[in-house]
């Protein structure tokens, strides 16, 4: 399982995320993560809007194996639904 976590820095919810997918990785043999802060890399919301498939207002935006999932309380819901692993 490989996660993108699309964030910016200074965003709470981007740090859990980000947090929950270093936590997945030292406890999941097959799981590994790249985050990507869309400030740094000039990334837009109308360019997450293009991936997602919809119009997107807030970060992060989590893609697992390419297909998005939504934000940080998503992610949270589908690893603790899949593997029993909270934040």
């Amino acid at each position: 399982m490989y996660a993108v976590i699309f964030g910016r820095s200074g965003c709470p919810y981007c740090v859990r995320a980000k947090n929950l997918a270093e936590k997945l990785k030292t406890t999941l043999d097959d799981f590994d993560y790249r985050y990507i802060d869309i400030v740094a890399e000039g990334i837009s919301k109308a360019d997450l809007s293009l991936s997602v498939g919809k119009p997107v207002e807030t970060v992060p935006q989590i893609f697992i194996d390419e297909k998005p999932i939504g934000g940080c309380t998503d992610f949270e819901a589908l690893m603790k639904a899949q593997f029993n692993i909270v934040a």
